[in-house]
């Protein structure tokens, strides 16, 4: 069959439609979801901190055993998805971290929260790769980038929320956290629309022999009115995909790519979970209130969307790995400021605090949406939600050290210089994520097989 009049030439040549935008849509609210449920720990070992006296070690532990199980679900997801279909995984991990976080909600002793956590990030992990594939085998090429990062743009929606509940809810009532994480329930009727309202992969499909229902859903897309006609999309001549042929990830054609994935992966998750989970502790530590604290860290989740608004311009603009690298750079640059002026509460001191807390959230968030439109493009459809899987994967094991780590890293700075040394590292880990960014194939207008 000439390339031409392939399904999935078809798709590569659609404009962007209502399909394409209730697609972003749908997948946009699971991810948001997913954000919340992450971001609400944080929260709640704040909370937790004060109402159950605990200590860092097991806060450390209440953050960590979450990310536990993100990895283990990152990986299962990422290969339930290419046996049983991208919409059918992502129902089911809605339905597995809602129903455990409204669970968790009924917590007697730090022993049941662990349990309870440990069920949320198994499908927490397992979401995240599965949607980013869906939707990129969905986008047109020369949007698809674009499209990723708009998807992941809804996680700093879902952090503000759970910023929103963490301000307005847990300092109102007695237990409050209790009522924060009841709200995590909702992704549960959620799992319906994802279900029922979003379109199973077209080369999932076809990949399955499932040709009629790969035709209706091409057809679906080709018979939907476009939208945003009055947004410029860089145009330029695809170049082809890769035509790889490989039997796993780690095949000499991908295995240079996939190592580079990981690297990237570990070095961003290691500071991102390292900053962001403790925030709303540290800030307590350092002499501000608990409401005072939510406040500052709302602000500081907000500058989250410029920063994804900007990933989302830049990489078809300047393409993948360069976003994705000066985004990583910036992160590092922002997490050492952050640790040098968070030190006191003088009022100099908390403008400082602000800006470099929100420079990090720009840069951090906008490298995580660069990232999730590269995953999906490095491998071929029969080991793209394995790969996108296990690179997420790798990750979460940075993810479940890095909350472990930061009160060892507080203690070996001691009192005057914990700060600094702890974004220090951070700031190194992004680093040698922006080095290993490099190592990456520019995928920019070539087509995913």
């Amino acid at each position: 069959m000439d390339q031409g009049s392939t399904r999935t030439a078809r798709l590569d040549r659609l404009p962007y439609t209502r399909q394409h935008h209730k697609l972003l849509i749908g997948s946009g609210i699971g991810w948001a979801l997913d954000a919340m449920d992450v971001g609400l720990i944080s929260f709640v070992m704040a909370a937790l901190a004060v109402e159950w006296h605990l200590g860092r070690s097991t806060l450390s532990l209440i953050a960590s055993i979450g990310f536990v199980g993100m990895a283990i679900g990152a990986s299962l997801g990422g290969l339930l998805a290419d046996r049983y279909g991208r919409r059918q995984v992502f129902a089911m991990t809605l339905l597995v971290y809602g129903l455990a976080t409204g669970a968790a909600a009924l917590s007697w002793s730090v022993a049941a929260l662990l349990v309870f956590r440990f069920v949320v990030g198994l499908g927490l992990g397992a979401e995240l790769p599965v949607a980013s594939t869906l939707v990129s085998e969905f986008a047109p090429t020369r949007i698809r980038g674009r499209m990723v990062v708009f998807l992941e743009a809804f996680w700093a929606l879902g952090w503000i929320l759970a910023a929103l509940i963490g301000y307005f809810i847990i300092p109102s009532f007695a237990s409050g956290w209790r009522w924060a994480l009841a709200v995590g329930i909702l992704p549960t009727l959620y799992a319906l629309v994802v279900r029922f309202g979003l379109p199973e992969s077209v080369r999932f499909l076809e990949a399955k022999g499932r040709d009629a229902e790969a035709e209706a859903s091409v057809r679906a897309f080709e018979t939907s009115p476009p939208v945003l006609r009055g947004v410029k999309v860089p145009r330029f001549q695809p170049t082809g995909s890769d035509d790889i042929e490989a039997a796993t990830i780690w095949s000499r054609p991908l295995a240079r790519r996939t190592a580079a994935l990981w690297v990237v992966w570990f070095g961003i998750n290691l500071s991102y979970y390292g900053a962001f989970t403790w925030l709303p502790t540290l800030l307590i530590e350092q002499g501000f209130t608990l409401p005072r604290s939510f406040g500052y860290t709302l602000l500081i989740t907000v500058a989250q969307i410029p920063g994804y608004l900007a990933a989302a311009w830049l990489i078809e603009v300047w393409g993948r790995r360069v976003t994705l690298a000066v985004f990583l750079a910036g992160s590092a640059l922002a997490a050492v400021t952050f640790g040098l002026v968070a030190t006191g509460e003088g009022a100099l001191v908390v403008w400082q605090v602000l800006a470099a807390g929100m420079a990090l959230s720009f840069f951090n968030l906008g490298a995580w949406g660069a990232l999730y439109a590269i995953g999906p493009e490095l491998y071929p459809t029969r080991l793209r939600g394995t790969g996108t899987g296990a690179a997420a994967a790798f990750g979460r094991i940075a993810s479940i050290i890095a909350p472990l780590l930061v009160p060892v890293l507080l203690g070996w700075g001691g009192q005057a210089y914990g700060f600094v040394v702890t974004f220090s590292v951070f700031g190194a880990a992004f680093l040698i994520a922006a080095a290993a960014a490099f190592l990456l194939p520019e995928q920019r207008g070539r087509l995913i097989d």
